[in-house]
């Protein structure tokens, strides 16, 4: 079977006919945070049949979205990147992504896996243009350092460098320590310039439904609840 397209002038539907197939965008959230080999995207991406991501990859490569390149030694082999029309896309990625917050709940996200928290927080902050910082993330093995400038937020997988503060602990406890305040998520590693933390909590933008259950499911004194 071939490949369905819209076949229509609008530029709306030539977007969906590069990228509107399943598993095409959650592969450009997956490779915003840097280059990945073919068995840590199907990992990152969950789910998807190894044809079909390959068959996605395949035509995200044919649209110059993505781009295969060689890895530096030691990594040594090969990854998948996005390339700067790829990367056009991050900004209408995360305010769909935005809209799909009033679809959730917080047990939605409860299973959050730890790959997914730097672009969960990218979507929730939104920084004004004068904030400058550099925010490490650590949990479940991997690592990450959100850094924001001109009121973009990048992301880097990778070994944290010169990061203002560090959070280190479960997906869902480190947005609660944001969203709600860390007084009530002992179980979060904080490390350097907790005022920052403060200053994160007035750039979160959620819907109120979001906002009112994680108070109620995480806002209780220490050994309640």
């Amino acid at each position: 079977m071939g490949r369905r397209e819209y076949g229509q002038e609008c530029s709306l539907a030539c977007a969906l006919d590069a990228v509107g197939e399943r598993w095409s965008l959650l592969i450009v959230r997956e490779l915003s945070l840097g280059p990945l080999r073919f068995s840590e995207l199907a990992r990152s991406v969950g789910g998807a049949p190894s044809d079909v991501l390959t068959k996605r990859l395949r035509e995200l490569e044919q649209h110059g979205i993505v781009v295969r390149r060689e890895l530096a030694p030691p990594a040594g082999g090969t990854a998948y990147e996005l390339t700067a029309l790829g990367r056009g896309l991050e900004r209408s990625m995360f305010e769909l992504a935005r809209w799909g917050m009033e679809l959730q709940t917080v047990d939605d996200v409860v299973g959050l896996l730890p790959s997914s928290l730097p672009n969960a927080l990218r979507v929730i902050l939104r920084p004004p243009p004068s904030a400058s910082f550099a925010l490490g993330l650590r949990g479940g093995g991997q690592s990450c350092t959100l850094r924001a400038r001109d009121g973009w937020i990048e992301g880097v997988r990778g070994p944290l460098s010169e990061v203002d503060l560090t959070l280190t602990g479960s997906p869902i406890e480190v947005l609660a320590a944001i969203v709600v305040g860390p007084t009530a998520i002992p179980a979060v590693e904080i490390e350097g310039d907790e005022t920052l933390l403060d200053e994160l909590r007035t750039m979160i933008v959620i819907p109120s439904h979001l906002r009112e259950e994680a108070t109620a499911r995480f806002a209780q004194p220490v050994g309640q609840g």
